[in-house]
């Protein structure tokens, strides 16, 4: 029997989960290292003087050798990280060249960390907070706040706390989780249902939390001032990154290459995942369905499938939490346990109940996707329009008279709907947003026990060709890339 994983192995705390077990530092407290920290607590005034690529381009090129123990290598490469995105979209035009004084620390820190070289979910939220109050509780968010920002803004800070609070308020749940799995493996009903039940109901706490998200964080903000600096280097290119960026190592420009990595999402979190693996909830390729991973007659497909956008994630997670979430996925076992007692009805809607509350927290983000992106996003477009009418009329006016010419028809003019529809998804290639996340919390209900729970979880939403699933109108700047949305929905940060 494969043994149960001990978190503290793969660097998760027992008190504080994926959330560094101590707070993490406010600075690098060796003065060779101060060039750096200078430039991360005078970021925003850097950014508004636009002084910041003058000043970066001047700094040293430190060594990460002096870096004593993890905490320390957590601030190096937090601080990298924001330096990095606010060089690279601190402008009204994204620069794709990051210099060798960032380029040179910030690759040795990611190595370190098994991290690429981008603003991950971890350096953003997980080596970023610090309790008010050092003697209270950080499961709240009445004694949390963040260390750095790019604006400084409340709203900023607001947006990170509240993934900071879920982590720590969903911390318990993972020793829970082991144990229930360890009941299994001894056959022990009573801890199984149990543990299943603690969880559901701690669980609506998270989706409380969640919620909690539009007390100080405005729309608005969060999408024309925030959400430009989490974005990463992968399929940007009506951002202004085609290609992505160069981090430049100092060498031979000719050896210089260009790279592509997804920006901060919260799908880069190990918590919701540990959830999904622990309950066995599988998750697809984006438009795919359950039956399209087999033939017609029930026999399973021999090609592996594609890894789903989900599980791409764990490349962007610190490299001991991936290997946890994997060591996990080796042991899961509560969804056979309750399969094979289907008849202790406790423990079956214990089983279900979790599920669902894992559904309803995924339904919870799907309803502020489309408050924080897509209503934002279609008032933006509509300005956009307005902007460019009131520009033709102006121009209109100010243009001398002249004789009309014959009125091109659409298809002479290139005007046809379908080439304006080719036009419309130029360079987009990324997931489509919101059917992901309906597929997610659609997937959630599918390991539950009972038929009928199963069928109330899915609500008969696997309808429609996968054509239709992935069918979109709008394209919409993501955090992670640039993401394809339909007219009524769109995307925050990917739970």
């Amino acid at each position: 029997m494969v043994p149960i994983p001990r978190p503290e192995d793969y660097d998760v705390s027992p008190t504080n989960g994926f959330l560094s077990a101590e707070p993490p530092l406010e600075a690098l407290s060796d003065p060779y290292y101060e060039p750096w920290e200078h430039v991360v607590k005078n970021l925003q005034g850097l950014i508004l003087s636009k002084r910041l690529h003058e000043v970066v381009d001047k700094l040293p090129i430190l060594s990460t050798d002096r870096l004593e123990g993890m905490p320390q290598w957590r601030r190096a490469y937090s601080v990298l990280a924001f330096i990095a995105h606010a060089y690279i979209w601190g402008d009204k035009q994204p620069t794709e060249w990051v210099p060798p004084p960032i380029t040179v620390p910030f690759m040795a820190t990611c190595k370190h960390l098994e991290l690429p070289p981008v603003a991950t979910y971890a350096g953003l939220v997980l080596w970023n907070w610090k309790p008010i109050f050092s003697d209270e509780r950080i499961d709240t968010l009445a004694n949390l706040d963040m260390i750095d920002t790019f604006t400084g803004s409340l709203d900023e800070k607001w947006f990170y706390l509240v993934s900071a609070a879920i982590e720590a308020r969903g911390a318990p749940l993972i020793p829970l989780i082991l144990r229930a799995i360890q009941g299994a493996n001894e056959g022990d009903l009573p801890t199984v249902t149990e543990s299943l039940r603690s969880f559901a109901e701690r669980l609506d706490e998270l989706g409380g939390l969640l919620q909690r998200m539009y007390d100080n964080c405005d729309p608005h903000v969060f999408y024309h001032r925030i959400r430009p600096f989490l974005a990463g280097s992968k399929n940007m290119a009506d951002a202004g990154l085609p290609n992505g960026v160069v981090f430049d190592n100092g060498g031979p420009m000719n050896k210089q290459r260009y790279v592509q990595f997804s920006g901060g999402s919260n799908a880069q979190s190990s918590l919701i995942q540990f959830f999904d693996v622990a309950l066995s909830v599988k998750h697809r390729p984006t438009g795919s369905t359950k039956s399209d991973t087999y033939h017609d007659h029930g026999v399973k497909k021999p090609s592996a499938p594609e890894p789903s956008f989900i599980h791409e994630m764990r490349k962007y997670m610190p490299g001991p939490h991936a290997r946890f979430l994997a060591a996990v996925e080796r042991v899961a076992n509560i969804q056979d346990f309750v399969q094979q007692h289907r008849s202790d009805k406790s423990l079956s809607v214990a089983f279900d109940a979790s599920l669902a509350m894992l559904a309803a927290f995924r339904d919870k983000h799907i309803q502020m996707v489309s408050r924080y992106i897509i209503i934002q996003s279609q008032a933006a477009k509509k300005q956009k329009e307005k902007e460019q009418s009131e520009k033709e009329k102006e121009s209109n006016r100010r243009r001398p008279s002249r004789p009309e010419l014959p009125v091109r028809s659409k298809s002479s003019a290139g005007g046809k709907p379908e080439e304006r529809a080719r036009k419309d998804l130029r360079g987009t290639g990324g997931t489509a947003l919101i059917p992901f996340l309906r597929q997610a919390r659609d997937e959630t209900g599918e390991p539950a026990v009972d038929a009928w729970a199963r069928r109330v979880l899915s609500k008969g939403r696997d309808h429609g060709s996968a054509r239709e699933r992935r069918n979109s109108k709008i394209e919409v700047q993501g955090l992670a890339s640039v993401w394809h949305v339909d007219d009524s929905d769109g995307g925050l940060c990917l739970y």
